[in-house]
């Protein structure tokens, strides 16, 4: 097949990499870019239009103010006698060297008829959006569910409802490591039957 504009996309979607926070540099992106990929998340397809995706971000001191609040959540709502001073310490700090952190959540829409997993699925998709229009441009990411993603208290904190879901920290920034090859451990072929 040739088609620029197809070998491109695919390149982009190939070519997308996980970076860990902590193989960021710190180098800071402008918040228009960062708004304009918010923009293609905006694009994600969504049955009835319910655009489910709901996105919060901080940069700056917000950035900042965010890690300890994280830490705190954590230490509030992990029982004691799990509780480890080195992940408060990881939550606390693991926004230092980003540039911006996005939340995402799915924000549960008010048609019934939908089903969650489509609205999970849509969500995801407006993620995914985020994360290749940042790969083009050459900005590193990181979708993570670690710490207190999946938690109530997150959730709460961000005022979202018992029907809402945390779907990831999306870490955005740079970094001066270099791009590791792709890896999939079956082909395509396994996980596809023509009929």
């Amino acid at each position: 097949m040739t088609n620029s504009l197809f070998e491109h996309v695919s390149a982009v979607i190939k070519d997308r990499r996980s970076v860990s926070w902590a193989k960021m540099n710190g180098g800071l992106i402008p918040d228009a870019v960062v708004n304009d990929l918010l923009g293609l998340a905006h694009w994600a397809p969504t049955h009835a239009r319910t655009e489910p995706w709901q996105f919060w971000v901080y940069s700056g001191a917000a950035l900042s103010g965010f890690g300890k609040t994280h830490a705190d959540l954590y230490w509030a709502h992990t029982p004691e006698e799990k509780r480890l001073e080195a992940t408060y310490t990881k939550l606390e700090h693991n926004v230092d060297k980003a540039s911006h952190l996005v939340i995402a959540a799915m924000k549960r829409g008010i048609n019934p008829k939908i089903p969650l997993i489509e609205e999970v699925a849509a969500a995801s998709a407006a993620i995914q959006n985020i994360l290749l229009g940042a790969a083009s441009l050459g900005i590193a990411s990181f979708w993570s569910t670690g710490g207190m993603t999946h938690s109530p208290a997150l959730r709460d904190h961000l005022g979202l409802s018992e029907h809402d879901i945390v779907l990831g920290l999306l870490f955005l920034g740079y970094t001066d490591e270099p791009a590791k090859p792709g890896v999939r451990h079956t082909q395509v072929s396994e996980k596809v039957k023509w009929l």
